[in-house]
């Protein structure tokens, strides 16, 4: 028994150590301090992003001449304190991700699931609609059904997990075929096992490592989505912070108040780049194939 442990708990401890190398420390750095940030955004902010004051209109960042550190990063047209506004801002985006994966997230497996399961009429028919929404540019028909519905935060997480969803549910339609095929399920089937307990306890549990993936890589690409929506005013309505509009709001200043526009398109490359990382690094983890290799 002695000999075993001690061969066996090295092993251990050297997967774990490995698993903590291989973890992308610096996207896991940005995307903890967005979250941060957005959560304590009341707090953090050193001004109110909604103060406006036109004397102090388009005042420099700090290390800039005319600068001061009561405005580090500057103001915009309004005078409003852009660093608060980007704190704030950073609570709408990451908030539009999350839940935009997750609503999408959640049509598309159940429809994968149900596809993969029953196969034939049912699989053909989920799956022509399924085609049929891949096949509409994502910005375009969001910015359509935003527009209809009108802008609101509300609006953009539906309107564009409506169109999200495709996605999830082809690649898990996929996995769900080849699950099919295992003894396992033959074996739920032949003990009478239900096909809502079959998708939900044996299914839906071996799809989810791909889901997460999915759902993960999916973040940074509606971030994206939200502040283009939000650049051509059909997004976030103002006056509420919103890291596209206040892209939008610089574009006519950027030769004399570059700052207005860059810091928050800075943001956005940061906390996208982050998440696209992250989600490379979660498939190459949660995938036995690649972590064998």
């Amino acid at each position: 028994m002695g000999p075993e442990l001690t061969g066996t708990l090295p092993a251990v401890t050297e997967r774990s150590a490995a698993r903590v190398r291989g973890l992308p420390i610096v996207s896991t750095a940005i995307i903890a301090a967005f979250v941060f940030v957005a959560i304590f955004a009341n707090v953090l902010s050193p001004a109110d992003p909604y103060e406006q004051s036109l004397r102090l209109r388009f005042k420099p960042p700090v290390w800039e001449e005319g600068g001061s550190w009561t405005y580090p990063l500057g103001t915009d047209r309004l005078g409003r304190d852009l660093l608060s506004r980007m704190i704030h801002g950073a609570r709408i985006s990451l908030a539009a991700g999350v839940l935009t994966v997750l609503l999408a997230g959640a049509i598309g497996a159940a429809i994968g699931l149900v596809a993969g399961y029953y196969r034939g009429r049912v699989d053909t028919v989920l799956m022509r609609i399924t085609d049929a929404t891949l096949s509409f540019p994502v910005i375009l028909l969001a910015l359509i059904l935003a527009v209809t519905a009108g802008p609101s935060f509300a609006n953009v997480v539906i309107a564009v997990a409506v169109i999200l969803w495709a996605r999830y549910a082809r690649v898990i339609r996929g996995e769900t075929l080849s699950l099919m095929e295992r003894d396992f399920i033959a074996q739920a089937r032949i003990a009478g096992c239900s096909a809502w307990r079959i998708i939900t306890r044996h299914l839906l549990p071996n799809t989810l490592n791909t889901l997460v993936v999915l759902l993960t890589l999916q973040v940074g690409y509606v971030i994206i989505v939200e502040a283009s929506l939000s650049f051509l005013g059909a997004g976030i309505p103002p006056p509420q912070p919103a890291w596209g509009s206040m892209i939008a709001e610089g574009r006519d200043y950027i030769t004399s108040a570059w700052w207005v526009s860059s810091f928050p398109g800075l943001a956005i490359l940061l906390v996208v780049l982050a998440f696209n990382l992250f989600g490379d690094w979660l498939r190459d983890t949660l995938d036995p194939r690649l972590r064998q290799s």
